[in-house]
């Protein structure tokens, strides 16, 4: 009898501790679990989330290798020694891990030295809101360049990217607006791009602009209007050509003698710059009738012999 009670003592207490073993297993596994959840929240900073513009590129490594390549083997073969891997590099450097509010331009200015090559005097070509027209007109006329199809411009040209402190140090899901914050990742390489372009143009520059905008042609808050216009070199440029063009059968907001072109017309003569305006420039009008061939505006040849 008291053999059967140890028995059963012994039972008892090997239940008792598997349970305990159990418990302890089980309360250990909790907060694994709630330790990696929370490891995995604080990955990813609160800044992630919050801002307004889209996030960063996906693949952005592969379509700046790409454009890269493409612009050197290509297009300019003549530009085969610069090294995209080096460019890439110095790009994500620029951004990777950073607060994306708090970029400057030396953290872009080693990219500037890589992938920088010099613009052919008389083909510089200015753009203010005239974005998709400018870029079909240098598609179809290869006398002119816009920022867009330097390296640097072609490489950047319509994608995003920023950085976060938290790992992995790149925000793919958002990035700042230049409302939200004006030393974003973006304005900041767009705002040295295009002093660049502009300190390099020489010759005769041309700016197109758009006449069919209500607030004004010319903007002193766009990047030609607030940078470019005032990096131009009065010593290397002779002329500036402006290009005003109305849409077809669009709003005619303003002419060569409009309010705002003589704003810019007298910051170019400060600069002593020569200057010249005309309306709706008759090579990139004929490049806009290919989309509306039937408009009045469109007629090839006018009732003026």
């Amino acid at each position: 009898m008291p053999l059967q009670q140890g028995s059963a003592r012994t039972r008892q207490r090997t239940v008792l501790l598997v349970g305990i073993v159990v418990l302890l297993a089980a309360l250990v596994l909790a907060v694994v679990l709630a330790s990696l959840l929370t490891h995995g929240k604080h990955e990813v900073s609160p800044q992630m989330l919050k801002w307004k513009d889209r996030g960063t590129t996906k693949n952005l490594q592969e379509v700046v290798l790409g454009r890269c390549y493409n612009y050197i083997t290509a297009q300019h073969p003549e530009l085969g020694d610069k090294d995209c891997l080096k460019i890439w590099e110095s790009l994500k450097e620029a951004f990777i891990y950073k607060n994306p509010c708090n970029i400057t331009s030396e953290d872009y200015q080693p990219l500037m030295e890589l992938a920088s090559h010099p613009i052919p005097c008389n083909k510089s070509l200015f753009w203010s809101k005239t974005g998709d027209l400018v870029h079909r007109y240098t598609k179809s006329n290869q006398n002119f360049l816009t920022l867009e199809d330097t390296l640097l411009g072609y490489m950047a040209d319509r994608v995003s990217w920023c950085g976060d402190p938290s790992a992995p140090g790149i925000n793919y899901e958002s990035c700042p607006k230049r409302s939200e914050c004006e030393s974003n990742p973006g304005s900041v390489f767009w705002k040295m791009a295009s002093k660049m372009f502009a300190e390099a143009a020489c010759g005769v520059v041309q700016v197109m602009l758009n006449g069919s905008v209500e607030a004004g042609a010319f903007r002193s808050s766009s990047i030609f209007g607030s940078i470019e216009v005032f990096n131009l070199n009065p010593d290397k440029v002779s002329e500036v050509r402006i290009w005003l063009m109305q849409d077809i059968g669009g709003p005619q907001s303003e002419s060569c003698s409009g309010h705002s072109i003589k704003r810019l017309i007298s910051i170019l003569e400060e600069r002593n710059f020569k200057i010249t305006c005309e309306d709706n420039y008759r090579p990139v009008q004929l490049l806009q009738c290919v989309h509306n061939p039937d408009h009045t505006d469109c007629r090839l040849c006018t009732n003026s012999t």
